[in-house]
């Protein structure tokens, strides 16, 4: 009895293993494009949030630019340095509401990448799962979807930098 569950164990076992490599050589070009256009957005997304805080920092009248901003940074939580810093009630709240964007960044962007998952226009969850898996079971999965994204990077970037030209040229 002893031996036929072992033996019931690695066919499953095989199987399992058989299914997996199956999924993974089930991902199609178009899986890792859709999957790729994903992680491209997300990162879009965080840079633009990103430059949004950026701005919310040197532009801010309260705080007076990136070195008020980092001393207040230095001195947050420490009522003797803040004291020492002279920081005032009004730099404190405007800091609190820089903090508070940036607290919130996290939840933004997987809140965003979850959309774009969750959407079957765009990329889908089943898809999302099956490219995730095959990158994780297959290196060279994951090979190709990086170059993919990094492809769609560059290509972004040539664009810009052709876009910010021809706005020099129109000046």
């Amino acid at each position: 009895m002893k031996k036929l569950v072992l033996f019931g164990a690695l066919f499953a076992f095989i199987g399992m293993a058989s299914y997996a490599q199956e999924a993974a050589e089930a991902v199609t070009d178009e899986d890792l494009q859709k999957y790729a256009n994903v992680e491209v957005m997300t990162s879009n997304y965080v840079d633009g949030k990103t430059e949004e805080l950026r701005n919310m920092i040197l532009n801010n009248e309260v705080i007076d630019g990136g070195a008020r901003y980092n001393e207040i940074k230095a001195a947050w939580g420490d009522d003797a340095k803040m004291a020492e810093a002279n920081v005032t009630e009004e730099e404190k709240a405007a800091f609190q509401a820089v903090k508070d964007f940036q607290d919130a960044l996290q939840g933004s962007v997987k809140e965003y990448k979850t959309e774009l998952i969750m959407d079957s226009e765009v990329l889908g969850a089943g898809t999302y799962n099956k490219v995730l898996a095959a990158t994780k079971a297959d290196p060279a999965v994951k090979e190709k979807l990086d170059k993919m994204i990094a492809d769609m990077k560059a290509a972004q970037a040539a664009e810009k930098e052709g876009e910010g030209e021809g706005d020099d040229s129109d000046n």
